[in-house]
């Protein structure tokens, strides 16, 4: 099939995504599109739970496998658009829509990168690609519950919007519940214990803190307080304030040792971190993919934001149409080009490894 003709087709499935609401966990209308696609270009299909995957047709043992693996699901629009989320709009060159550029786009560029390759014969690499659901929301049946599902993966790409450079890394995260606790009371009588003036110095130490060690690529962990919660109503001293801590870990440290270096340091009277499954990941420099890569003239970087990676113990790089800047703004797009040059970048890439 031409590519021109796998562009026009990709651009059409992007927008009937876009008018089909596919919020995490409620992307059933979308997943119904997708097998729509690969049903008329004669792909054989499974779905599991919100996830469309499949093989290329001469799928052997004993090959290397590569995963080619995009999510469609989406987050709910903010009360800044200007436009109408569920609408497509094309305007200036540009595709407006919820899902647009995170990762509508990454997405149906790899669908199409996926069927020009279906059909060949003599690959180097097996073919494997997961349409994903729940990805935003890091949910229970999304990519991580396919992994025993689908054949051993030796190499993946992830499609999110990387303006079509190499996102060699990606950090990690561990999210931190945490209290700083004192005396509750009547707000008319002395305290000296109150646990909001306590929290002063703990949001104090966690803005101040650092990691020691710094990656090459991925800089500084990276800690943030990003909500905190106290008190019921005006006269009563509460007796705890809870926070919520978010850590963007490098590839120097695992989630383990983040939490044990929170749990011995920090001066919170209670820290319990929500789950360690988010892990940091990477592919070498020296990888074929990446090579292929840097001699098409892409450049390579480490990316701060977390994706579908995070569950892939296998060698990921994130690659992508869309600018990641865009992704959860209001009034969302992605550029015309950036698709069409997506497509030709991934076929390009992986021909040149086959």
């Amino acid at each position: 099939m031409k590519h021109q003709d796998l562009k026009k087709e990709a651009l059409e499935l992007l927008k009937k995504m876009i008018e089909t609401k596919s919020f995490s966990s409620e992307e059933e209308g979308t997943a119904l599109l997708i097998e729509s696609w690969f049903n008329d270009h004669e792909i054989p299909f499974k779905r599991d739970y919100n996830n469309i995957w499949a093989t290329n047709k001469y799928f052997e043992k004993g090959k290397p496998t590569l995963l080619l693996n995009s999510h469609h699901d989406t987050v709910q629009p903010n009360k800044a658009y200007t436009k109408d989320p569920f609408k497509a709009i094309v305007e200036d060159g540009k595709l407006y829509g919820l899902g647009s550029n995170d990762a509508g786009g990454c997405l149906v560029s790899l669908i199409a990168t996926f069927t020009h390759f279906y059909n060949q014969k003599d690959l180097k690499y097996n073919l494997v690609i997961v349409a994903s659901a729940e990805e935003e929301s890091s949910g229970p049946n999304g990519l991580n519950s396919m992994l025993d599902i689908i054949p051993h993966i030796d190499v993946a790409i992830v499609g999110e919007p990387t303006l079509m450079n190499l996102a060699v890394s990606e950090k990690g995260l561990v999210v931190f519940d945490a209290k700083v606790k004192g005396t509750p009371g009547h707000a008319a009588h002395p305290n000296d214990n109150n646990a909001i003036y306590n929290s002063i110095k703990v949001l104090k130490w966690f803005q101040d803190f650092k990691f020691d060690k710094s990656s090459e690529v991925l800089g500084d962990v990276k800690m943030t307080v990003t909500q905190i919660r106290a008190g019921v109503q005006h006269n009563a001293v509460p007796s705890e304030v809870e926070l919520v801590i978010d850590v963007r870990v490098n590839d120097k440290y695992s989630n383990h040792e983040i939490v044990e270096i929170l749990i011995e340091q920090s001066p919170c009277d209670e820290i319990i971190a929500r789950g360690l499954r988010l892990n940091s990941s990477s592919i070498s420099i020296e990888h074929e993919l990446v090579q292929a890569g840097i001699a098409m003239g892409r450049t390579t970087y480490g990316s701060p934001t977390l994706s579908d990676q995070a569950c892939l113990s296998c060698p990921s790089l994130k690659l992508g149409p869309g600018d990641s800047t865009r992704s959860h703004s209001a009034d969302e797009f992605i550029y015309l080009e950036e698709i069409e040059e997506g497509i030709d970048i991934y076929i390009n890439l992986l021909t040149s490894i086959f």
